[in-house]
């Protein structure tokens, strides 16, 4: 009998493709991609009907990769995609992979109004403080004062926090997780695919080629770990103080909220406007009928 993983491998992967992948020895997308695999299995949701969906970036190889339905989009706009998708066939699993210069820079705007209009999607955007494909410019997460390409002498802005982003513009379920900590990640995943309405998990992920070198931060098993050093779950922070919390990320589930679906909304929508339709040309064709009399 084949063992969890090597079913997953089989079954999920599209080993004609572009093998092996293009991102760098020790990259979080990865593990990323594994915690997505192995939620799609355990919630035993048919390949056919589960949509992969990316945008522009290191993340974006992702759809290449795996063998669902997928699509690989222009930067920014994934989420657009996605919702077209989405209004046109509402039935199926719609997941779309983002980094966070991608979600957040030039797609910041698509972001906020899905979390608002709290379609039917999953967002999972994986942030590794940077824009790790082109060049290592900084990006809507980088830290204040990290060195990039794109501010040698040190970052002058402060940084977005997507998940707390995500609460604020409307999004029924957000999560964070990080690449350390992939068995939660899993998990998170798994519960954001099964709630009904916009679900965003943001993973804290390493780029240690553009970000980390030029932080000195260390490789890929530092960076790594320094996530678990410095995530906290949400309930436990809970109890911390401001101080005890400095320089610490929260990780675990940030909102939990059912409200309506735009998505079955826009379905009734339509379902009213036809129904008004038919009635305004029964009427026109009465009238007609009364004018001939």
């Amino acid at each position: 009998m084949l063992e969890r993983a090597e079913i997953i491998r089989q079954e999920y992967l599209r080993h004609d493709k572009k093998f092996p992948h293009v991102w760098c020895p020790g990259c979080g997308n990865g593990i990323v991609m594994g915690a997505l695999l192995r939620a799609v299995h355990t919630l035993e949701l048919s390949k056919d009907e589960v949509v992969l969906a990316s945008g522009i970036g290191c993340s974006g190889r992702m759809p290449t990769y795996v063998d669902f339905n997928t699509i690989h989009t222009t930067h920014g706009r994934a989420l657009t995609f996605s919702t077209g998708i989405k209004l046109a066939k509402p039935e199926l699993t719609v997941i779309t992979v983002m980094g966070d210069g991608d979600s957040t820079a030039i797609g910041g705007n698509h972001f906020i109004h899905a979390a608002r209009r709290n379609l039917d999607l999953t967002a999972i955007i994986i942030n590794n403080s940077t824009y790790g494909m082109t060049g290592g410019q900084y990006s809507p997460t980088t830290p204040y004062g990290s060195i990039s390409t794109t501010s040698v002498y040190g970052h002058v802005e402060h940084a977005f926090c997507i998940a707390e982003l995500a609460v604020t513009a409307g999004a029924s379920f957000v999560a964070r997780g990080t690449v350390y900590h992939a068995t939660h990640l899993e998990e998170i995943i798994q519960q954001a695919i099964k709630k009904k309405g916009f679900s965003v998990v943001e993973v804290i992920s390493n780029c240690h080629v553009q970000h980390g070198r030029r932080n000195k931060l260390g490789g890929a098993v530092a960076m790594i770990n320094s996530f678990k050093e410095n995530a906290v779950r949400v309930n436990k922070a809970e109890k911390m103080s401001a101080e005890e919390l400095e320089g610490k990320f929260t990780i675990g589930v940030l909102a939990d909220v059912d409200k309506p679906i735009s998505t079955e909304q826009y379905k009734r929508v339509v379902a009213e406007a036809r129904k008004n339709a038919v009635k305004n040309a029964d009427e026109k064709e009465k009238t007609k009928v009364k004018r001939y009399e």
